[in-house]
């Protein structure tokens, strides 16, 4: 059975994760299957050493897992239930705070949005 501290100690962990915008731009990238690091840092318009990075921040986490397939790493999500509960959270999210909401957040007084991504 899971102790408070365990609970709290999970969340924290999940929280550090997701606090970053491009962990999150990561995660959503790996709901869609398993990536290379060259594929997210392409997709992404990152460095791989900065896709890398986060990845090992994710793996650290037990977000993510690799498999080693010859001298290639995959990254993908470490669990299906991990998937599940990221699309819930995000639907949770939409229902309790439109997404207009956000993208006023995200929107300066000159008009250009920033930091909205898909």
């Amino acid at each position: 059975m899971l102790t408070c501290e365990t609970r709290e100690a999970v969340l924290a962990r999940l929280g550090r994760a997701l606090a970053d915008p491009t962990r999150c731009r990561i995660l959503v990238r790996l709901l869609d299957g398993a990536h290379y690091p060259g594929q997210l840092a392409e997709q992404l318009e990152l460095s791989r050493s900065n896709v890398s990075n986060h990845l090992a921040c994710l793996r650290g986490c037990g977000l993510v897992v690799a498999t080693y397939q010859g001298r290639q790493v995959h990254y993908a999500l470490a669990d299906e239930h991990l998937a599940q509960a990221l699309r819930e959270l995000v639907q949770v999210v939409l229902a309790v705070e439109p997404s207009d909401a956000c993208a006023a957040e995200d929107t300066p007084t000159d008009g250009e949005v920033r930091g909205v991504t898909a």
